[in-house]
């Protein structure tokens, strides 16, 4: 790949860092992908509620979190009639190259960004380099950035290319959440796929390592819960109370020893608590946060049944009502043998790359598993694969980086695995 090919990338890249947006406020991004899908010129291209039924969407946040964010594109420039089309938080793009009748070729990358605080050390790279993220408490955490820079230069190589088919590319909203993955998979644009490729940078693989196929990422769910209890003076009257906080302490608990399945793995966390209001008043109201996650779709459902049961239960025991609200969850789906194969044999053509392996396993979960169970549910393959990148630390923290070396790594495997199942199938 040319030099300057490789810095329009990491420029690409780093404009996407600076301007990172969460679930289903993603106004700006959407905005920027249209324009240069626009300048790329694909033959159809379609923004938010164009592509699903905004009911459809899961962890969609509060309207005033909405209306927030979208000001702040409007503020920055972004073209008011892209905006009108994503009123409501209806965020996301999808393009459509269309050469052919057959096949149908899907790829999904994802576009959202975390909460996190992003490092304002001058040994982290986006800040010594000018691009940390203009967002304060939120930040590309997590590689989106790159993603997105993927599935624009894939499109591009593609067009350029003689490639016979049709390709869909999804930019998908809110994977953070898993609130997205399920609206898209409902789409249209999901129709008659034969081959799907959902990718993700790093994940604990080094620059120059592909993994050309994951397995057995766990399906999970995100469940809220709220208790409602009575509020009492805690010296003259504690009596008086019904006690939420004591509720969540006794649900916290006893989540954590909510049995294993004998079927497979399991997990349950209550990863945020909320309760009371002052020392001398007796709480009564708490919320928590929590997730389940299984080996298979079977045992997440399993443990979030359990989990939802003893929330309940915890409530009832202080005389308090408990409110679960499952927010989002996603199925579990695993990488067909023959795509891992096309993905594998294009990854070895690849200058950059010097490991490919086969399959790993996944152990964490993703929406775009929605999207995968759709296109094989209607006899279409699917892949999950992952192109490495050297991060100074974890996923998720607020000094993770991409090796930019990896952009054009990925590219460059995702539009060879593009054109080798539009010339010669599996």
């Amino acid at each position: 790949m040319p030099e300057s090919i490789r810095e329009r990338l990491a420029e690409v890249r780093r404009e996407f860092h600076r301007h990172p947006e969460p679930a289903w406020c993603e106004f700006y991004t959407t905005h920027r992908l249209v324009e240069e899908l626009r300048a790329i010129g694909v033959d159809e291209l379609a923004v938010g509620a164009e592509i699903y039924d905004g009911e459809d969407r899961m962890a969609v946040p509060e309207d005033d979190d909405i209306d927030r964010w979208y000001e702040r594109a409007i503020e920055r420039g972004a073209d008011s009639n892209v905006l009108d089309r994503m009123t409501g938080g209806n965020t996301g793009v999808v393009a459509v190259l269309d050469g052919g009748d057959e096949p149908t070729v899907g790829l999904r990358v994802d576009i959202d960004a975390l909460f996190i605080e992003e490092s304002a050390d001058d040994d982290h790279a986006p800040t010594a380099e000018g691009f940390r993220s203009e967002h304060d408490g939120t930040m590309h955490a997590c590689g989106h950035d790159a993603h997105m820079t993927w599935g624009l230069a894939a499109v591009e190589a593609v067009k350029e290319s003689d490639f016979d088919g049709r390709l869909v590319v999804f930019f998908q909203p809110a994977e953070e959440v898993s609130g997205g993955g399920y609206p898209m998979a409902e789409s249209r644009f999901v129709d008659g796929l034969d081959y799907f490729f959902a990718v993700h940078v790093g994940l604990d693989h080094p620059t120059g390592e592909v993994v050309a196929g994951i397995e057995r990422p766990l399906a999970m769910c995100h469940v809220d819960a709220t208790f409602e209890g009575t509020s009492a003076h805690a010296g003259k009257a504690p009596e008086e109370g019904d006690n939420a906080m004591q509720a969540l302490g006794t649900a916290i608990q006893n989540a954590y020893g909510i049995p294993r399945h004998s079927d497979g793995m399991t997990r349950v966390n209550l990863g945020k608590a909320e309760a009371g209001t002052a020392s001398n008043v007796i709480a009564e109201r708490a919320h928590v946060s929590a997730e389940a996650r299984g080996e298979t779709t079977e045992l997440m459902e399993y443990a979030k049944s359990r989990l939802i049961g003893t929330l309940e239960t915890a409530a009832e025991m202080h005389g308090c009502d408990a409110n679960a609200d499952v927010v989002s969850e996603s199925p579990r789906a695993d990488s067909d043998s023959e795509l891992v194969a096309v993905v594998a044999d294009a990854a070895r053509g690849v200058d950059g790359v010097d490991s490919v392996v086969p399959t790993a396993d996944f152990g964490a979960s993703e929406d775009a598993t929605f999207l995968m169970e759709r296109v094989q549910g209607d006899s279409g393959l699917a892949t999950y694969l992952i192109v490495g990148t050297d991060h100074p630390t974890s996923h998720h923290t607020p000094t993770f980086d991409v090796d930019e070396r990896s952009l054009g790594i990925g590219v460059d495997v995702l539009t060879k695995s593009i054109l080798a199942v539009a010339e010669d199938g599996v």
